[in-house]
């Protein structure tokens, strides 16, 4: 690994300034449309009717939890795009979530989100983020909610009462993982401490998407300060590189002569399956660029010829191998912190790389002077999916996964390389000011 620089400690301050700033997804699609909105990009509306321009940029959201930004070439003749997702392993709150136990407590009742590693949830700070529907004059809106200090927390049973809990012990979310969240006095004070977060009154509030996360901070650290620690680097750390690749690439003067459209689109729900209206496996992406294509003047044909000439890079991170537990890697692709992006295969097709993709990548990170690693699941261990084959049922194209290196995933606390992020920034920019173009016998990178 070549030394820590300044410059990588920046970007990842950067990074946990950004997983700081997003709580839930609706925050962190709130961030990017405030970080696009300073970088000069128009927010489209889907209900409305678009005009494009060429040499224009522009981003649209859905459920505001979701968000695709795109870039326009004077000429348009493919897409270049980078799919992340902005969700990651949580509790969700339960409607009327207080439950008063013993007379004396005050817990509040939560449901599990996603995949998530249960045992670190406990004995550290949390909160409450997400948005709650209240009544407005027109008749519904949505309002942000970030509970921005320690609010709640899930204890541990003392060792004396479970005397083998360190032999192995099978959480129950209904019984262990629900969060205390006050003493007899703080009954009913949950809603009226959002309402206040809100800024609406209590009797207000319909309906509500609201979530737990986990209060610790981001830090960087190690002998070197080699490493960055943080809830939610699975998958913001890729969305966030995506994302700052095509802001980056907007202005360079390889963009005047390159003829891609280039789009960076982050979903909700891969967690879950992405089978929702904001999800990989929802229309989201095949809207937005027909619509794109459309609104440039195009027909049917020229829509199928763009997208079967298109590269599609899926940006999720990857496990690296863990210093206790090596054996549980591929003997030979065996992926580390801070030593580049992650290129992901699978045989059984759960990551969509093949031969060509991952050639393509390949050139992407040698361009960029960046490193490139390879994971295989170690063959009696079946690894997890996630958005390149989703989004592939409803858009045929070349497409490659791959990720960023990290242990604890699915962890409220995870830890990643503070060079990799600066590694992707700077391969999803390349890929923004390249040509990547599939012509049916060879892909063109130029």
């Amino acid at each position: 690994m070549q030394n820590v620089e300044n410059a990588d400690i920046k970007v990842s301050e950067d990074l946990l300034s950004f997983i700081k700033s997003s709580p839930s997804v609706f925050h962190v699609v709130k961030s990017f449309s405030e970080i696009l909105d300073a970088a000069g990009f128009r927010e489209l509306r889907e209900t409305e009717k678009w005009s494009l321009e060429a040499g224009g940029s522009y981003y649209v959201t859905r459920n505001g939890s979701a968000i695709i930004a795109f870039t326009l070439p004077k000429d348009a003749d493919h897409f270049q795009i980078t799919a992340a997702h902005s969700d990651s392993p949580t509790f969700r709150l339960k409607d009327s979530p207080e439950i008063k136990k013993c007379d004396h407590y005050v817990e509040l009742n939560v449901e599990k989100y996603g995949g998530a590693i249960i045992s670190p949830w406990l004995d550290r700070p949390l909160s409450i983020a997400g948005r709650v529907i209240v009544e407005s004059e027109n008749g519904l809106a949505a309002k942000l909610v970030n509970i921005d200090r320690d609010l709640c927390l899930i204890p541990n049973l003392a060792i004396h009462m479970n005397r083998k809990v360190n032999e192995g012990y099978e959480y129950s979310v209904q019984n262990d993982m629900l969060p205390l969240f006050g003493d007899e006095d703080s009954e009913g004070r949950l809603s009226e401490i959002i309402a206040e977060n809100a800024g609406v009154t209590k009797e207000n509030i319909i309906a509500s998407d609201l979530f737990l996360y986990n209060r610790v901070e981001g830090r960087i650290w190690g002998a070197n300060n080699e490493y960055i620690s943080s809830g939610k680097l699975d998958d913001l750390q890729c969305a966030y590189s995506c994302m700052m690749g095509l802001i980056n690439s907007v202005d360079s003067e390889d963009r005047k002569i390159t003829s891609s459209i280039n789009v960076c689109s982050i979903f909700d729900n891969e967690e879950v399956g992405s089978g929702t209206k904001q999800g990989a496996d929802s229309t989201f992406i095949y809207d937005t660029l027909k619509r794109i294509n459309l609104t440039l003047g195009g027909d049917e044909e020229d829509f199928i010829r763009k997208i079967s000439g298109s590269f599609m890079i899926s940006a999720d991170n990857a496990h690296a191998v863990h210093p206790l537990h090596a054996d549980k890697a591929d003997p030979v692709n065996r992926p580390f912190m801070n030593l580049g992006p992650v290129i992901k295969y699978s045989a059984n097709q759960k990551y969509t790389t093949d031969a060509v993709s991952g050639a393509v990548f390949k050139r992407l990170c040698k361009i960029a002077d960046v490193p490139c690693q390879t994971f295989f699941n170690h063959s009696d261990l079946p690894g997890g999916s996630t958005l390149g084959n989703i989004s592939t049922k409803h858009l045929s194209m070349n497409t490659v996964d791959i990720g960023l290196a990290e242990l604890a995933m699915h962890s409220p606390y995870e830890t990643a390389g503070v060079k990799d992020t600066g590694y992707l920034i700077k391969v999803a920019e390349t890929f923004y000011r390249s040509d990547v173009r599939c012509d049916g016998k060879e892909i063109v990178i130029r």
